[in-house]
């Protein structure tokens, strides 16, 4: 059984830092696309970081959150930095099966529907 089990959750204030973690277990996501999406009250689940061959941001994140991953211990991160009010949600792991070098460019890792499993979330409070 697949699991995705995010940590690193919490409140901040705002020009802070968090890191998440996001651990898989069940399978190995080395080589398939994995990504970190958050759904704030009222709103759409929105994509933040994604990492195939190569990592994408969300506008909003650009220069402030990074994106990584350890396949020794099959656990992806969001290193979030200079967290802002407009950050607060919950923050969803996910990972896709197909492999990252069965396509080209990076615009599917943007996508939900390239995601099969996903964690349970955790919320990220930022207060001012």
């Amino acid at each position: 059984q697949v699991q995705l089990v995010e940590s690193g959750g919490g409140l901040v204030q705002a020009g802070g830092s968090l890191r998440l973690a996001c651990a898989a277990s069940g399978r190995t996501f080395r080589s398939n696309p994995m990504g970190w999406f958050r759904q704030a009250p009222g709103k759409e689940r929105e994509v933040v970081a994604a990492i195939g061959r190569r990592g994408v941001y969300a506008d909003s994140v650009e220069g402030r959150f990074t994106i990584s991953r350890d396949n020794a211990k099959n656990t992806l991160y969001l290193q979030m930095n200079s967290l802002k009010l407009e950050d607060p949600a919950v923050y969803y792991c996910a990972a896709g099966t197909r492999s990252v070098y069965s396509v080209s460019g990076s615009n599917y890792l943007r996508q939900i529907a390239t995601y099969t499993y996903w964690g349970q979330g955790t919320q990220v409070t930022v207060s001012s």
